[in-house]
Formats: C-alpha cells, structure tokens, sequence
C-alpha cells in the first residue's frame, strides 16, 4: 500500500512547525505515540508509579509481542534497554573472548562498537580487524569469507552506518556467518523503522536497534534481539533481580530468555510508547515505508547533485533514507545553522564517529539528511533549493566560510 502522507503529517504535531531532515538522529513522534506516553506519565501522576504499570501491564506486554513482529522473531528473543548502544553493548559483553580470538568489523562501523570492540580486545588478547570493502563502498563479502578461520570468534557489522545511505549486504554476510558457524551482530540502529527486516533471512544472532530514529519512538528506548539458540551461551556482564533470581544464598539461576540482558527498573511510559511506535510503523507497513523512503532519498540525491559546490558523498549499491553532502568553502556546522534558520532541521556527522571509513575518505565532516515517509515532496525541494542558496557562485549566498 502506498503511504498517505497527508494522514502521515497530520499525525505528526511536529510537521507543522519544522521540514524535519534528522530522522537518523531523532524523528518526529506520531500523535499515538505522545498520546500513549504523555498519558501514561499522567497515570504515574495520579496513582504513582508501580500501581501504574500495573495497570499498563497489557501495554508492556504488547511491546514485546509488536518488537517480535518487527523482527520476525519470538517475543522471548527480545530484551528491552534504553538505547541501541547498550542493546549492542549487552549482547557484545556476554560474548567470552579469548587471546587470539578475531573480531571482524566493517570499515563503516558506528565509533561506539569499534570503542567497544578495542576495549575487549586489549582486556582479553582479542584482536579486531576490518573486512575491506568492495567496489561499490560496501562490506565486501567475499573478503569476509576469505577472513574466516578457525580463531573468528565474532562478526559484527553497521547495517545502515551513521555516516551516509550505505546499506550493508546484511543477509549475505549473516548466510556466510551460518555457514562458518560464527556469531552475527548487526546494529540496526540507523535501518530500524526505515527498512524492513527478519532476523531469520538476516542470519544474525544478535541484533540491536533504537526507538528514537526512524521507528518514532521516545528517546531513552531500545532493544536486543537474541537468537534462542544463541542466548544460552552467552552470560550477561551484569545482573540484577529481574535477569536472574537468587534462590539460594549462595546460589544464583540466570534467566533462559533474552530477558537476562534486561535490568527491574525502566522507563515504563517510553517503553510503552516504543510498543505504540512500533506497531504504527507495522500499520503503514515496512515495505511501503521504505520504497517511500528510499524515493524521496533518491530525489534528494539527484536534486543536491546537480548543485554546484554540493558534493553528495552515499556509498553503496543499495542507499537508504539517508544523505550526506558537502558544500565547497562551507563547514558541516555552517550549513546547519543556515539551514535551521530556514526551518530546516539536518544534523551533522564527523569523522569521531566513524574513523575507519571518514578517514579513508578524506572526511572531517559531512552535513547528513535524513527523510522519512512524512517528509513531503515540497520539503525536499525546499531543502534542495535552501543548500543551492549556500553553494558557491549562487547569487545572495548568506555565508561566508567560518562564518
């Protein structure tokens, strides 16, 4: 089905006040989602906090149930935290690495993994490596299948990185971990909400997402897919009462589920609101989400490319919702100030946050454009012609570099 977007933006308070290009930082909620979390919060308000979630106990337990229809996966796969960087991190920190054991990563992983990954590797003797990439700028499977022995103990890859609309060959490098019989985590952060997946024909083991972004959820919400296969061997870095139970004194019984990568304590209306986030997303559908997507991203490419001074910078032989570019003589940051005094909201990516692959390009900064499904065609030109008004030998160019 085709996604009505005047619905869409009807549904979204916030379209009236913003062109909203920052989906891959933090999208525009939907009504339903406000309505579900503000209205939880005022229910704490009234009765207090526990008799509340006692009550929104159905709510709670449907996130789980729309996050496994998300995924194609059980409910008991699926643990709840506060972020994809702690999802990631949960699953990654259960994994017992040894000396010599190789961690293959991909040259556009997001900086929080690769810190990750260079902490365990100097705490255990593991060693971190990254899969090069082939000619189109992605992952190059055939790299990574030449990499594989006997001592990988871990595949982890950035489906869409934060850098740009790459989109990493995910299924094909999760059919190459399950033929070598090794681990698959995929940070799905930036893909979540934008493009449809199933874990089973993604072959991960692992895989960690954000509310935020483009599902529309509240900040502060998360979650970690779990293979049930794979959940058993993988002992959490930290416990509490509600990932494991104390039944004797000296005696403490971890849980079967992924719920032992959960903590007692968390925010029960932002959680409520990612259930809510998620099933509107299931609503318009994730396959109409993302040809819409990926056709505004599309026009937007070729709109910014045609532009002079404007370099688009995407990689990837298939590119997701997500665009970035330069503008000659300008700053990343110079951009989006002029940008947002024109009601438009992008955000900026630098080289910090994902140093394999902005450094091997020659990248200090990129200036990132995000759509989604509610972003309308009038924004996208609006967008388009606002970057034209900042590049080079445009008559009324408003800035000047370091301005």
């Amino acid at each position: 089905m085709a996604i009505d977007v005047e619905l869409a933006r009807r549904e979204t308070p916030g379209c009236e006040r913003v062109a909203h290009f920052d989906n891959a930082g933090s999208s525009l909620p939907p009504s339903p989602v406000l309505e579900a979390t503000i209205g939880h919060l005022r229910l704490e308000a009234e009765v207090g906090g526990y008799a509340a979630a006692e009550r929104a106990a159905g709510a709670v337990g449907r996130v789980y149930d729309a996050a496994a229809e998300l995924l194609g996966c059980a409910s008991d796969e699926i643990a709840f935290v506060d972020s994809a960087s702690r999802a990631w991190a949960a699953g990654f920190y259960a994994l017992p690495f040894r000396p010599g054991d190789r961690i293959l990563m991909c040259r556009s992983e997001y900086a929080s993994n690769a810190i990750a990954a260079w902490q365990v590797a100097r705490r255990t003797g593991a060693v971190v490596e990254v899969v090069p990439d082939d000619a189109d700028g992605q992952l190059s499977v055939d790299a990574l299948r030449e990499l594989l022995d006997e001592r990988v103990r871990l595949i982890a890859v950035t489906h869409v990185p934060t850098q740009g609309g790459l989109v990493n060959p995910a299924a094909e490098i999760g059919q190459v971990a399950r033929q070598a019989g090794v681990p698959f985590l995929l940070d799905a952060c930036q893909s979540a909400g934008q493009i449809p997946l199933d874990v089973d024909e993604l072959g991960c083991d692992l895989l960690a997402l954000t509310g935020r972004k483009f599902l529309r959820a509240p900040r502060g919400t998360g979650l970690l897919y779990a293979r049930r296969e794979t959940t058993g061997g993988l002992e959490p870095a930290m416990l509490d009462l509600h990932s494991a139970e104390w039944v004797a004194p000296e005696r403490v019984e971890i849980r079967t589920d992924a719920r032992r990568f959960e903590f007692w304590e968390s925010n029960v209306a932002a959680r409520i609101g990612l259930g809510v986030a998620i099933d509107y997303a299931l609503g318009w559908g994730l396959e109409a989400i993302w040809e819409r997507v990926r056709g505004l991203a599309d026009s937007l490419r070729a709109a910014l490319s045609e532009l002079p001074g404007v370099t688009v910078h995407d990689l990837g032989r298939v590119r997701s919702g997500i665009v970035s570019f330069t503008v000659a003589g300008l700053g990343a940051g110079d951009v989006r100030a002029a940008l947002a005094e024109a009601g438009i909201t992008v955000s900026v990516s630098d080289a910090g946050s994902a140093r394999w692959d902005m450094d091997g390009r020659g990248l200090a900064e990129l200036v990132r454009a995000s759509v989604h499904y509610y972003n309308s065609e009038e924004e996208v030109g609006r967008l388009a012609r606002a970057v034209g008004g900042l590049s080079p030998g445009r008559p009324g160019r408003e800035l000047r570099p370091g301005a």
